[in-house]
């Protein structure tokens, strides 16, 4: 016969096992619950595509609804600090776009940490940005845009459709590895400052390709090189800006991240949908179609990535006095 005093001992430990075993039960049981995926933009453009994509093969793949909510405005900033907001428990994702790497540079009264108050789920697509001039413009080849540009120091300009975004940080870049002078010519948008290069107005644009590319094929401006180490599928003979400036490199991005302290259990979760997400013929395709680069990396492989980013815009955003609009 149990005596009493073990029987008390052993029915408060039963009472307890439920409350230690929880957290590991709520991990292995995620999502239980409709997941919300954050984009920084408005809905329609590229942003809003990949995460409606994701969502809909995670939705399949884990058994609950992924919803795309839009929070745009100040670069990305309202978004991010949302996320880094709420609570970890693995019901709020953010897409971020390549400002998760440099708007702490831009804006020293950020709200919030892009390494310190996240953990990285996925680097989902990253994409090229291209250089383009008129088609009108006297120059065949980079390596003759920048010869141009050492004997006129500061005549030439170039566009980009926002202070501080990849585009014009890229051209930056540019500036800097071929050792020239240019005139940044900001617009609130690709739309304006494309109307301004078709007819000559300003010697050169820095952008997102896939929207330039029909714009090139019918003969309204000209690409000179896509920035990305390697050609873009898209426009295979389009040269790469490191065949003439060995070393240059620059893609854009979009990757997901959840608030810190998310415990690693969801995250890997996360991961096995983003991942069936990007391994679907289908949608890799509509992104490829999108001159999108497939990626679908790991948790630790996007912290490189991430860190890598920062440290590469952090001294050149330094040396430009570059600051947010």
């Amino acid at each position: 016969m149990i005596d009493r005093r073990r029987l008390i001992r052993l029915s408060a430990a039963a009472a307890l096992a439920p409350s230690i075993a929880s957290p590991a039960i709520a991990q292995t049981t995620w999502p239980n619950k409709p997941v919300r995926i954050l984009i920084p933009f408005t809905p329609g453009g590229g942003a809003d595509t990949i995460a409606r994509l994701v969502a809909l093969k995670m939705t399949e793949v884990l058994g609950q609804q992924f919803l795309v909510e839009s929070k745009p405005g100040a670069g990305g900033n309202i978004a991010a600090d949302f996320t880094a907001r709420s609570a970890p428990d693995g019901y709020t994702m953010f897409l971020a776009g390549d400002h998760h790497a440099t708007n702490i540079y831009l804006n020293p009264n950020l709200t919030y940490h892009p390494v310190n108050d996240f953990l990285p789920v996925s680097l989902v697509v990253q994409y090229p940005v291209a250089m383009a001039i008129p088609n009108n413009s006297p120059f065949k080849t980079l390596a003759e845009f920048i010869a141009r540009a050492k004997a006129d120091p500061g005549k030439l300009t170039f566009g980009s459709p926002g202070h501080g975004a990849v585009p014009h940080l890229s051209a930056e870049l540019f500036v800097r590895a071929a050792n020239i002078q240019m005139t940044h010519v900001p617009y609130r948008g690709a739309a304006p400052g494309i109307q301004d290069l078709i007819p000559g107005r300003i010697d050169s644009f820095f952008n997102n390709i896939a929207p330039m590319v029909p714009l090139s094929s019918q003969g309204q401006m000209r690409l000179l090189a896509v920035t990305t180490a390697k050609r873009s599928p898209m426009v295979p003979d389009l040269p790469t800006m490191g065949e003439t400036l060995p070393g240059y490199d620059v893609t854009g991005w979009y990757a997901l991240f959840v608030p810190a302290k998310t415990p690693k259990e969801i995250i890997q979760r996360m991961y096995t949908g983003v991942k069936a997400a990007v391994d679907d013929p289908t949608i890799k395709k509509r992104l490829e179609d999108q001159a999108m680069i497939v990626v679908g990396s790991t948790s630790d492989e996007l912290g490189r990535f991430h860190k890598a980013e920062l440290d590469k815009w952090g001294p050149l955003i330094k040396t430009a006095g570059l600051k947010a609009e």
